[in-house]
């Protein structure tokens, strides 16, 4: 039986305390929030074994995983739950909480034990569908990832601040600065396409270490109108779960002889799915069922993608190809010949 302690039940943090508990295999419970009222009225919503409690140690001790979704002190805490013997896994998607994290590789392998860096919506589900993809190909070449939407009023904030600059590309077995400008990506209906650029995004951070042969990784995000007004979007007010969101991860390579490409997707509130991959990603870690110790993302610590997928599907957040797999659609940018 699982011991779980979720910290930050904001639109994602309350999400994968409802999968956890739902799970029919935990023991305990702990929710943990800043804002006691709101953690109590999420125990309550939730019942048995849930109980709000706020952060301490003997919290810690008694947890087999803990979550974090909410915004602060992300590597204090991850650090705290590691050496109290807690898996940890993070559903925060800016890139220098990943950097943060993947700092604590060292620690978690000795105390053998997991930090899953990224484990929402993007990063996260797109990870473990990037890993999916690879696994038709003979050899892997590209894989390009792109989202839409955000989780809530804090991921709203977040990605304000990710536009306001990019994380490099991995290519050719390093990494430079994010090449090009607006580029037009396809995601699945209703979103369909929009205009991407690059951002502060951890993506390429957590999948290139996943695709250690790939020539080419990056991350692009939507903007939207919000993003252009800048400073007056903050006179709108977001929705708690924000509105629709959306994947696209393309994949590129060699697959029985010529070169393919496979793209994947996914639509859905990005808190909500955030939340069950969260969720899903720590009884995972509790059960056993992680490829390795360490921290990483869900690209490398996922190997087997279409058993998580499938326990997210149950769960109601699917993913499907959504556009032709296959053909000969050439050799991908960069590759050899």
């Amino acid at each position: 039986m699982t011991r779980a302690v979720v910290v930050g039940v904001g639109a994602v943090g309350s999400r994968a305390a409802r999968q956890l508990s739902s799970s029919g295999d935990l023991a305990s419970l702990a929710v943990v929030d800043r804002d006691s009222a709101r953690a109590a009225l999420v125990a309550e919503a939730l019942g048995s074994p849930a109980v709000a409690r706020p952060w301490s140690t003997q919290v810690v001790r008694e947890a087999d995983v803990v979550v974090l979704a909410g915004p602060r002190d992300i590597r204090l805490l991850a650090e705290e739950a590691l050496s109290e013997g807690a898996h940890v896994i993070s559903a925060d998607d800016g890139e220098d909480a990943a950097r943060e994290l993947l700092a604590l590789d060292a620690e978690a392998r000795e105390r053998q034990r997991i930090v899953a860096v990224g484990a929402g919506f993007s990063p996260g589900l797109s990870c473990v569908l990037a890993r999916h993809a690879a696994s038709l190909f003979d050899r892997v070449e590209d894989v390009r990832v792109a989202r839409s939407g955000t989780g809530g009023p804090v991921c709203a904030d977040g990605r304000q601040r990710a536009l306001r600059g990019s994380a490099p590309d991995w290519r050719r077995g390093a990494w430079v600065p994010a090449a090009g400008g607006r580029e037009l990506c396809w995601f699945p209906e209703p979103v369909g396409g929009r205009d991407c650029v690059p951002a502060h995004l951890p993506d390429a951070l957590l999948l290139a270490p996943a695709f250690p042969d790939a020539s080419v990784v990056t991350a692009r995000t939507a903007t939207t109108w919000r993003d252009r007004v800048g400073p007056l979007s903050r006179l709108t007010r977001s929705r708690p779960e924000g509105l629709i969101g959306a994947l696209r991860v393309e994949v590129r390579g060699m697959r029985d002889g010529r070169w393919e490409t496979v793209v994947l997707g996914a639509v859905d509130r990005p808190a909500v799915a955030a939340g069950t991959v969260a969720g899903m990603a720590a009884l995972w870690a509790a059960r056993g069922r992680l490829a390795r110790w360490g921290a990483a993302g869900l690209g490398e610590l996922v190997d087997q993608p279409p058993g998580f997928l499938r326990a997210l599907a149950e769960r109601g957040v699917r993913a499907a190809s959504f556009e032709p797999a296959g053909g000969d659609h050439g050799p991908p940018v960069g590759a050899p010949s």
